[in-house]
């Protein structure tokens, strides 16, 4: 097959490239720099470089194409622009997708999406996946759509290592005792290269996990590959949430964006549905992740 994976060489997309190749796949990675363009030639792909906002650009890398996985991101420090409007910048990328689809004649797309996406409500910052939902939603029905949506990252717990450091503590707007669900970009890249191979027409949606965890098991489990087996989740308000992201020069469109959706984690608002499509669980575990974990909190001890 013919398949083209945007994300560049990120944490998803770099595993779902060597996988397609691996499995004999003529493979085409957007990249929008082009520096990148050797270590994809490396792993066998072809590089395309350019933008997800230039449809003309999208349209010529998806033509003759027999599927593509397709993500809306931002690229790094998006957190800390605050010049960004969010919401607005994804629904531009999510309509320019729309757009190279249509012209292209492209017929087969995997999206990812992400837990929260099923609802405008009560979400927080997650609510720009849901516009994105109904930008692809838009399409000819002639154009087969996997979404997916996977749960949260085990690499956004990277950003409690400053309150370890500074504070010897977890710290966050939600109970240490409510369990919820966590994924590793291996798990989803797994289920992509699984979905975008897979002879399917329609349209369907796929939650993605690996692993559901309290707050207190995962201090646990961090704070003994750190050592720190004294590690605790500690709960604050939300406003001490939200002012501690803004003090640290966080957009405040998205401070107040991931105090919400954090905040829906209790409610049931972000994981009702997952919870009535509960997929079976991936293979990385957080005990897997947690050895990366130790190695960048040590490093960044230096």
């Amino acid at each position: 097959m013919k398949i083209v994976v945007t994300g560049s060489l990120g944490h998803i997309s770099k595993p779902l490239a060597k996988a397609l190749v691996l499995a004999g796949h003529s493979v085409t990675v957007i990249s929008s720099k082009a520096e990148r363009q050797q270590e994809i030639e490396a792993i066998g792909a072809k590089a395309a470089i350019g933008t997800m906002e230039d449809i003309d650009f999208l349209t010529e890398t998806f033509k003759d194409a027999d599927a593509a996985y397709v993500m809306e991101s931002l690229g790094e420090g998006f957190f800390f622009d605050h010049d960004l409007d969010i919401f607005a910048a994804i629904i531009k990328i999510g309509n320019s997708y729309k757009q190279a689809i249509e012209n292209s004649g492209l017929k087969r797309i995997v999206h990812l999406s992400s837990i929260g996406g099923h609802t405008n409500k009560g979400n927080g910052m997650l609510r720009f996946h849901y516009d994105a939902e109904q930008i692809f939603k838009q399409l000819p029905e002639d154009v087969s759509i996997t979404t997916l949506r996977p749960v949260g990252f085990y690499y956004n717990l990277l950003g409690f290592i400053p309150a370890i450091k500074a504070q010897g503590i977890i710290a966050t707007n939600y109970k240490a005792d409510y369990k919820e669900p966590w994924v590793s970009p291996l798990d989803i890249a797994t289920v992509v290269a699984e979905e975008i191979t897979k002879d399917f027409t329609g349209r369907k949606v796929r939650y993605i996990a690996s692993d559901e965890l309290t707050g207190d098991e995962i201090a646990t489990i961090l704070g003994e590959a750190i050592g720190k087996p004294d590690l605790k989740w500690v709960l604050i308000s939300d406003e001490q949430q939200v002012n501690g992201m803004i003090g640290a020069g966080m957009n405040p469109q998205i401070a107040n964006g991931l105090t919400e959706m954090n905040a829906a984690r209790q409610t049931g608002i972000l994981f009702d549905d997952y919870r009535k499509n509960r997929p079976v669980l991936g293979k990385v575990k957080l005990t897997d992740f947690a050895k990366d974990f130790s190695e960048i909190y040590k490093s960044s001890l230096k």
